[in-house]
């Protein structure tokens, strides 16, 4: 892949409308970009390893940083660093891998990956709320998993309907952007 100056700014702005989308107020929570971002990564950057993890941690640090700073000030009542954070940001960044499988861009796959990643972060991260026993408190039986689960369910609706529909816009955007550029060039 050629790495010019619209390369850098497409990568840029990605990034800065995602960061931003985060903190909008009154959006769903789990209604966000950054898994779709993790997939878009990790199918363009198959070469450059770095920057498909890189792409869903550097939204995630500018989201949160602005989330902080609005907390700080009184504008969110959302903190954006908080302790045990680093496992969203570990769970996030492995997401990532689900888009190397679908490097070829074939759309069933796309919908595979973009219904597979959020679940697997819903599973993942319910589950460490329940071991770490956060969150409602949960006990530590089958039944307190389960019920843990059944509480992040609204969560993981919007996160799976936000994957898709970010996910769509990212890789359709690339797609007609990449015939539009293979038309001009002919």
């Amino acid at each position: 892949m050629k790495l010019n100056k619209n390369f850098f700014l497409s990568i840029g702005l990605m990034i800065a409308i995602t960061s931003v989308y985060r903190i909008l107020p009154n959006r769903p929570y789990g209604f966000a970009p950054q898994i779709a971002l993790a997939l878009f990564g990790g199918a363009f950057f198959v070469q450059n390893k770095k920057w498909a993890f890189s792409l869903p941690l550097i939204s995630m640090f500018i989201s949160d940083l602005l989330y902080q700073v609005l907390y700080n000030y009184g504008y969110s009542e959302i903190q954006g660093f908080y302790s045990g954070q680093w496992v969203n940001y570990l769970l996030i960044g492995s997401l990532t891998v689900f888009g190397f499988l679908i490097s070829d861009g074939k759309i069933l796959k796309v919908i595979i990956a973009s219904i597979a990643a959020p679940t697997t972060y819903f599973l993942l991260s319910n589950g460490l709320v329940w071991f770490g026993n956060g969150g409602y408190h949960r006990s530590r039986t089958l039944g307190g998993l389960i019920q843990t689960l059944i509480d992040g369910i609204p969560f993981y609706q919007s996160s799976l309907i936000g994957t898709l529909v970010f996910g769509a816009i990212l890789f359709g955007g690339y797609s007609l952007l990449k015939s539009a550029d293979t038309k001009q060039t002919a």
